[in-house]
């Protein structure tokens, strides 16, 4: 917190000396520490927080973590998906699909894409079962498997 007065508080002792100077009250920055979520991945809400691994969570219960230190190059085709690139023991390629993946979610400040992964600020992503798809609908972002 700043104790000094800014120029607009010594102006006005000085035009008008007999009121008291008055410090307006210095808004704290917002700290949205802490982690939140959507129906889709959860994220870490600080600006400068980040993430040591990213965790794809699968409808059968399994799970697999990758380090942000191993992810590469990736590539986003909203036709396609998102494809990223692990390389550390062994190479992974991670094919993210689904609907709305770069689409902001409704706080505005994070998206999958750019807003979350690039920034390291995802800590899992879930492969959403057909009836989690059905109930976000075509707004919202929906990670689903390719059919076989």
């Amino acid at each position: 917190m700043n104790d000094k007065p800014t120029y607009q508080d010594r102006l006005k002792g000085i035009l008008h000396p007999d009121k008291p100077a008055t410090h307006p009250a210095v808004k704290e920055p917002d700290t949205d520490d802490g982690e939140a979520s959507c129906v889709a991945f959860g994220y870490l809400r600080g600006i400068r927080d980040h993430a040591g691994a990213v965790e794809f969570r699968f409808r059968d219960g399994n799970s697999a973590w990758f380090p942000y230190g191993w992810l590469g190059p990736w590539r986003y085709n909203p036709s396609e998906g998102l494809l990223l690139k692990f390389s550390g023991d062994l190479v992974y390629l991670v094919l993210i699909r689904g609907s709305n993946l770069d689409m902001p979610l409704e706080e505005g400040t994070i998206n999958l894409t750019t807003g979350g992964l690039q920034r390291h600020r995802v800590m899992w992503i879930r492969e959403m079962s057909e009836a989690d798809i059905k109930s976000v609908g075509e707004r919202l972002l929906s990670l689903n498997r390719r059919p076989n």
